[in-house]
């Protein structure tokens, strides 16, 4: 082929592995990469202004597509920043390329100019680390990069890119892109699941993981709609199965809904389906304790490695979540009269109770807010979260339609929920797009409100403000009561701040004006920020008033 610099053969190759958005912050490491972009009317580059931002949008945009996320950043100070979006990837087995402008190959191991060996900064929250230090090789690592990235259980892979290979050129022949293979379940594993199922008289599915697909989703709740099996989801996956079908029965999370920690104890048979039962759906692995649970339990997982790693199941099914999903939804049990209605029922009830929030503190009740939500949002919704208390009114009170309606961190990265809903929106321009943050999550990443400005994104941003950190404060009155330090926090005018980069702002201090400020926001078509000023009394969801709490 015609000789080309390494930077074209690498944006050449992105787009045969379906490549068509990157997220990024340009850097003279990388040059050639962006303009080799340049001529690429197919390929959208979206600059964001800071690189956690940036890694953060893309984890987001895989999400929502599911399929890897790119994120391209310079060396040293900009792959830093980027960590925090690889970490969250790692943690939430989401798929994402970051790929790194390095130092020329003849300065590495100089401590050159911002130079950084990826391989061992990253080693411990990637999938693959590697440098490219011969272009022609660049199609190559491309293409196993996202091979690596959504075989088995998915995550991130970074790529370092020194910038002398990308302005090197080679006449290197491109290949096909990769082709994503994931195991399917075996016909005995398929057996022997029909007849644990069977002796079953309280069974209770646990859904988790990534990378699932609306087809896998609904075919898992045809599959218990048919058999009256509950289902319920792991720590923020609030969105692999419809809240409002009649089988789901709510989240595995801090801050347990009382009728799923009463089920745990009830069920004589739990089945997980890509969730790892991590520390925060198993509640800090005291409800679903390790290294086996009192009830017979199946675990079905894609990636083989992590079976057998924290559970000891007793039948292990490696296999994709969205084959095991399609097997299910195939898979008649023929067991009349289990009486799996009552106890899908009896579930049922409990998560429908769940959701009525006990009144609030102060003139704002976010109760009251978030019952209004789950009427007036359409349910392909996307609503994305930061971290903090603020995070469990969506994660506890409202309710998600569908794959890709809930993108909310599983690290618990604050600053995750402005850039998530800044890729949501312009991703899907045309469905509506709500974020919640609180006041120091927003501050972490409020200035990437400047990037959807920039590409037309209209996410509605509500800041929920208590003036301090919330979550910090919580833990630190329960364990030194009345002995504040370090979490008080003095806020900018958040709505003037919206206004400032051209969006709409308005000031929310009471419960009765807040459905209209969200009407006027949702009419604006413009990016939105409303600040929520809650009382500092009013700490989460469902607990006593901060004073309250650490008393004797």
């Amino acid at each position: 082929m015609t000789k080309r610099t390494g930077g074209r053969v690498l944006v050449e190759a992105l787009a045969i592995n379906g490549v068509s958005t990157i997220f990024g912050v340009p850097g003279e490491s990388y040059l050639e990469a962006l303009d080799a972009i340049y001529e690429r009317p197919d390929m959208l580059y979206v600059t964001c202004r800071q690189e956690g931002g940036a890694a953060f949008m893309a984890e987001a945009h895989a999400k929502l597509t599911s399929r890897p996320g790119v994120c391209f950043v310079t060396r040293g100070p900009g792959a830093s920043n980027a960590s925090i979006g690889v970490h969250a990837a790692f943690q939430n087995s989401t798929p994402l390329i970051l790929l790194i402008g390095q130092v020329p190959r003849r300065n590495i191991e100089r401590e050159a100019f911002q130079e950084i060996d990826y391989r061992r900064m990253f080693g411990q929250t990637t999938k693959w680390v590697a440098q490219i230090d011969d272009p022609a090789r660049i199609p190559e690592f491309v293409n196993r990069a996202f091979q690596t990235a959504m075989a088995g259980r998915p995550g991130p892979v970074v790529l370092a890119l020194p910038e002398d290979v990308l302005r090197e050129e080679t006449g290197v022949a491109l290949q096909p892109g990769a082709t994503v293979v994931q195991a399917h379940p075996g016909a005995a594993d398929l057996s022997s699941l029909r007849s644990m199922l069977a002796a079953s008289h309280f069974p209770l599915f646990i859904l988790g993981g990534s990378v699932w697909t609306n087809p896998a989703r609904l075919a898992v709740e045809a599959f218990a709609m048919r058999h009256q099996v509950p289902v319920a989801v792991g720590f923020r996956r609030q969105d692999l199965f419809d809240n409002r079908h009649n089988c789901y029965v709510g989240d595995f999370a801090w801050g347990n809904i009382p009728s799923l920690v009463a089920a745990v104890e009830q069920a004589d048979l739990i089945v997980a389906l890509g969730a790892r039962l991590d520390e925060g759906t198993s509640y800090k692995y005291s409800l679903l304790t390790p290294p086996r649970l009192k009830q017979p339990f199946v675990h079905i997982l894609p990636g083989a490695e992590e079976l057998g790693r924290v559970y000891h199941a007793d039948l292990m099914v490696n296999a994709g979540v969205c084959e095991m999903a399609h097997a299910l939804g195939t898979m008649d049990l023929s067991v009349p009269g289990r009486g799996w209605s009552e106890w899908r029922l009896q579930l049922r009830h409990g998560y429908l109770k769940s959701l009525e929030a006990t009144a609030q503190p102060g003139r704002l009740d976010m109760g009251k807010v978030m019952a209004y939500l789950r009427t007036a949002l359409p349910p392909d919704a996307i609503v994305t979260t930061g971290a903090g208390n603020f995070a469990d009114w969506p994660n506890k009170t409202y309710q998600y339609g569908g794959i890709g309606t809930c993108l909310s961190p599983i690290s618990g990265a604050m600053g995750y929920g402005v850039p998530a809903a800044v890729a949501a929106s312009i991703t899907f321009p045309g469905r509506v797009v709500v974020c919640f943050s609180g006041d120091g999550d927003f501050l972490m990443n409020g200035q990437e409100i400047a990037t959807a400005v920039q590409y037309g994104g209209k996410p509605i941003i509500l800041v929920v403000n208590n003036n301090m950190y919330g979550t910090i404060r919580m833990h630190q009155q329960i364990r030194h009561p009345g002995r504040v330090s370090g979490t008080g926090l003095v806020n900018p005018d958040f709505a003037a701040f919206a206004r400032a980069f051209g969006g709409h702002g308005e000031c929310v201090k009471r419960t009765e004006d807040f459905a209209p400020a969200f009407e006027r926001a949702c009419a604006s078509g413009k990016l939105a920020v409303l600040e929520l000023q809650i009382d500092p009394e009013s700490i989460c969801f469902n607990m006593p008033p901060l004073s309250e709490l650490g008393r004797p």
